[in-house]
């Protein structure tokens, strides 16, 4: 009896910890889903409604028409073509340099191999917005001051050092023995580099790749900087556009603000179990 009375007084804290722990989880859900919530429910108010008469609740009217303002006003259309070319282009750079220096690092021998890693870790260190001045008088002098090079090289720049820390903790645990094999049958260093090593880093690459479009898609003061001309504009300077010089109609720039959060959710739906399979991976082998 005193078993089955202990057993069961454990049964009955292991499920309150558990209601306790789906509480918990459920609240901090809510709380990380609210600004979404905000921001679609924001899309479709007036003014009226989004200054203190109707704030979080669901829109009195909902304004669709705020979507084909924010899409028609301005240059929307061409700005968003702009930001996919300049982050998919920024995301290609990073992941062919990364993948490139990170395997020449872990797995070619040469001298200096460990200096070189060590150097490109010190761009972590580095805030973007610290260098603006000196990448500035940089692209001025080579001539590629508004255009989509202007802000593809600096945001693949200052993404590689994160690119190839993910890369290496991914490649220095593949066996070397496989890129013995791969050299017996004759492969030299490009395929096995391509043929061995690029698909057993598919996890390492989806996060690189969520990881730097994040970075290029938001990013702000270079695109405002480095690009005056309204063709190469991208998609945030374009939304900072929308705001009138004296009064402002914040409906669509909540829907320009959905509108430009679209692509970042689809990227993380179709990549996300990529980003879950690469933690898997680093804990498995931790």
């Amino acid at each position: 009896m005193a078993k089955n009375e202990s057993n069961n007084r454990s049964v009955e804290k292991m499920s309150v910890k558990k209601v306790l722990m789906y509480v918990i989880l459920v609240l901090w859900a809510l709380v990380n889903l609210f600004p979404v919530y905000w921001m679609f429910t924001f899309s479709f108010k007036s003014n009226e409604e989004i200054f203190g008469k109707n704030l979080i609740g669901l829109p009195w009217e909902w304004r669709w028409h705020n979507y084909t303002s924010a899409w028609n006003t301005g240059n929307m259309p061409r700005y968003f073509i702009n930001s996919v070319i300049v982050s998919v282009s920024a995301i290609a750079l990073v992941i062919i340099a990364s993948m490139m220096a990170t395997y020449a690092i872990t797995r070619l021998k040469w001298v200096g191999a460990k200096q070189m890693n060590a150097f490109f870790m010190l761009g972590l260190t580095i805030p973007i917005h610290a260098s603006i001045v000196p990448v500035f008088i940089t692209l001025r002098d080579l001539g590629i001051l508004n255009s989509h090079a202007s802000l593809i090289f600096p945001y693949a720049a200052f993404s590689l050092s994160m690119g190839i820390l993910i890369c290496t903790g991914f490649m220095v645990e593949i066996p070397k023995e496989l890129d013995e094999a791969a050299r017996i049958d004759g492969c030299g260093v490009w395929k096995t580099f391509g043929v061995v090593i690029l698909p057993l880093m598919k996890p390492a690459l989806a996060t690189i790749s969520i990881y730097s479009f994040l970075q290029c898609w938001n990013e702000l003061m270079f695109a405002n900087v480095f690009i005056s001309k309204s063709e190469y504009k991208t998609l945030p300077v374009g939304i900072q556009a929308l705001s009138g010089q004296y009064t402002t109609e914040w409906g669509p720039i909540g829907a320009a603000l959905v509108i430009a959060t679209f692509p970042m959710l689809i990227v993380y739906v179709f990549m996300s179990g990529k980003i879950q399979e690469s933690f898997v991976v680093g804990a498995v082998k931790g």
